[in-house]
This record gives C-alpha cells, sequence and structure tokens, in this order.
C-alpha cells in the first residue's frame, strides 16, 4: 500500500481524506495482512505440472522491502519437468544486488537445509540445496527434479526470504 507521499503546497487545505490516505493509510500498511499467492514454479528446460500438489505463497511489501514466504507440497500427479526450478517473486529485485534467505526441503525422511536467491534484477528466485549424490553433501545446487533428492508425491519445499524491490 505504500506509496510515494503528496508533496504539500504552502496555503493548501488539508482535508480529512488527505490526512487519513497520507498518514494513516501509510501507517497501516505496515501492519497490513500478507497478500497471498501462488508463485509460478518454472524450470530450465521442461516447467513442472502441479498436478493435485499445493503451491502457495504469501507476501508483505512495505516500500521496497519484500517478505516472500513459498510453500510447495508435491502431489501422487505432479510431474517434475527438468531443468533447474524457479519460482516467482512478486516483485523485481533492486539491480546489482544478490539477496539471500533460507529454505528446506523435506522428502521421506529426509529434510535438507538450504538457500533461497534472488539475483539483482530479477523477478524469479532458485533455491539452493546440498546435492545427495555428491561426496561430500556440503555443496549446493540448484533444485531440481534430482536435487536435493529424486522428487516424489508428498515431498516439501518451504522457503522465504526479504529482499530490496527495485521499486
Amino acid at each position: 500500500m505504500t506509496f510515494t507521499p503528496r508533496t504539500w503546497v504552502v496555503g493548501e487545505v488539508v482535508t480529512a481524506a488527505q490526512l487519513n490516505a497520507e498518514i494513516r493509510d501509510q501507517f497501516l500498511s505496515f501492519f497490513g495482512a500478507w497478500t497471498s499467492d501462488t508463485p509460478t514454479w518454472t524450470a530450465s528446460t521442461t516447467n513442472p505440472v502441479l498436478g493435485n500438489g499445493t503451491l502457495s505463497g504469501r507476501y508483505l511489501k512495505i516500500g521496497r522491502t519484500v517478505h516472500r514466504v513459498i510453500d510447495l507440497l508435491t502431489g501422487s500427479t505432479t510431474t517434475y519437468g527438468s531443468g533447474t526450478y524457479a519460482f516467482a517473486m512478486p516483485a523485481a529485485a533492486v539491480s546489482g544486488v544478490n539477496q539471500i534467505g533460507g529454505a528446506q526441503a523435506v522428502g521421506g525422511s529426509s529434510r535438507y537445509a538450504g538457500h533461497i536467491l534472488i539475483t539483482g534484477g530479477s523477478s524469479t528466485s532458485a533455491c539452493y540445496f546440498p546435492d545427495s549424490g555428491l561426496v561430500p553433501v556440503s555443496r549446493l545446487s540448484t533444485m531440481s527434479p534430482t536435487i536435493p533428492f529424486t522428487w516424489a508425491a508428498s515431498f516439501q519445499m518451504r522457503a522465504c526470504i526479504t529482499y530490496e524491490a527495485a521499486s
């Protein structure tokens, strides 16, 4: 809701509506409800298809600060595409700055801690997890149909990031 404040003119008569818009509404936007959405899930080669899985997101944008949460739960009819995955963000990131948040992937009895990254100027993000096929598994690789594990029904990915938007 926040927007560029009004420039007042000397001698202008201020109305209640102007005060509400310029002060009250701006202030309340800092405490407003998050916006729910469904982020777009893509892959670098062939896009995955969610099927009966669920993908939800929510975000709060205050000025140029964006707080973003993504929650993916795969289903029995989810297909995983090919290539590395990306998720849409509600606003493009400021240019020249890569910004990192936290992520986790849960599949069967495995749980991997990772990162979500939005590169400067981008409107999509990628998650990075330890590649279970590598030894040692401390190296991070971009999330894909086989990273951090081979994805299957009921597997989950959760990520949250706070980043600076371009506008």
